[in-house]
């Protein structure tokens, strides 16, 4: 029976499927690391408060980014080239969701919008993040493998999410919510369509490693269409709503100690 834990099974009993799908997540969490790292040096003065929030999102995909890498090794393996049409982030930044390379590689303040555009634009990917985590905690939380690593990553996603959510609607409380609704809608637009192609891709190239039929690669293809329409139709709203988290402050006060990932 075709699921999606017979899908990521196969992909976790290949090498050579397995270390694309690792390449593929580290590239990603690398590239937010970095991202992070340079808005939260370059929050504007009225925004200040802000800055170590961002950092400590940034050093969580930084450790991310290690772990992905980490499982790698376990195996003997190493990173792989990863495709340019399966880069999610660098797809998204073409289609101008979120803050440009070229813009965070000037030393130049960012703008109270420039904070908002990153704010939307991570509120919309983390809840992608989140959920996929939470899917392969589902399937993986057990492993005895991979277990640890999907735990450790999926709480800090909840928790991205969360912080995103309550400072949204802190900015959306000071007289920002217009630009907020705006540009949410905006990046959730995009992000359904890369998210889409990217999933298109990366089924793509699975089945070429893996060597699946043509019926089973369209039925998998086919289902990554039904979701996009889903998500066109109305499914995104999720999306773009805003809502106190349960949990407060999520990426305030000190980070919880953890030993590293190994």
């Amino acid at each position: 029976m075709l699921s999606a834990k017979s899908v990521f099974q196969e992909i976790l009993d290949d090498d050579d499927a397995f270390s694309l799908f690792c390449s593929i997540a580290a590239g990603g969490e690398a590239q937010g690391g970095w991202e992070n790292g340079r808005i939260a040096a370059l929050v504007p003065a009225a925004l200040r408060g802000l800055g170590p929030k961002i950092a400590r999102h940034g050093a969580d995909e930084d450790k991310h980014g290690r772990i992905f890498d980490a499982l790698l090794g376990q195996r003997g393996l190493t990173r792989v080239p990863v495709p340019p049409e399966t880069d999610y982030t660098l797809l998204l930044e073409r289609r101008g969701i979120g803050l440009a390379h070229d813009r965070l590689s000037r030393d130049v303040p960012l703008t109270e919008r420039d904070i908002i555009v990153y704010l939307a634009h991570s509120r919309v990917t983390e809840q992608r993040a989140s959920e996929q985590m939470r899917l392969l905690l589902r399937i993986f939380g057990d492993h005895p493998a991979l277990g640890r690593a999907v735990r450790m990553i999926s709480r800090d996603e909840d928790n991205h999410l969360a912080y995103c959510h309550e400072e949204l609607l802190r900015l959306a409380a000071a007289g920002h919510g217009r630009t907020i609704r705006t540009v949410l809608r905006e990046c959730a637009l995009a992000e359904t369509r890369v998210y889409r192609d990217v999933s298109l891709a990366v089924m793509r190239h699975m089945g070429a490693v893996l060597r699946w039929p043509r019926p089973k690669a369209a039925l998998l293809a086919a289902g990554i269409h039904s979701v996009y329409a889903y998500e066109r139709l109305g499914g995104r709203r999720r999306m773009v709503s805003l809502r106190q988290p349960a949990r407060r402050d999520a990426l305030g006060g000190l980070p919880v100690p953890e030993a590293e990932y190994s």
